[in-house]
């Protein structure tokens, strides 16, 4: 019973309001970051497949899609790095503050 009431309080209060409406904001916005390049690339590749196959020189073996590649590759870590800062740092933080204005 007593847990009930503590996650009642908890839901309530205007700490997890905030906490929950930037999470949301900041998993919205960086899974669009993350989901519309690799969509793009996909139809790309399965509707123009020679722009992927184009060489990045003319003395290149290299096509377009290798560096491509990559960089999304590379762009998903480093998002996958923001959000964790953002949820070790800020999101901490607000949990923290929630916690101890509730159990007081």
């Amino acid at each position: 019973m007593p847990d009930t009431i503590a996650y009642s309080s908890i839901r309530t209060h205007a700490i997890f309001a905030e906490l929950v409406t930037r999470r949301k904001r900041l998993v919205v916005l960086l899974s669009l970051l993350t989901i519309v390049p690799y969509y793009l690339f996909v139809m790309v590749a399965a509707v123009s497949p020679e722009t992927l196959a184009r060489p990045i020189s003319a003395q290149s073996s290299i096509t377009v899609g290798w560096p491509v590649g990559i960089v999304m590759i590379v762009g998903g870590w480093l998002l996958t790095g923001l959000y964790v800062r953002r949820a070790n740092g800020e999101f901490d933080r607000l949990n923290k503050q929630l916690l101890e204005e509730t159990t007081k």
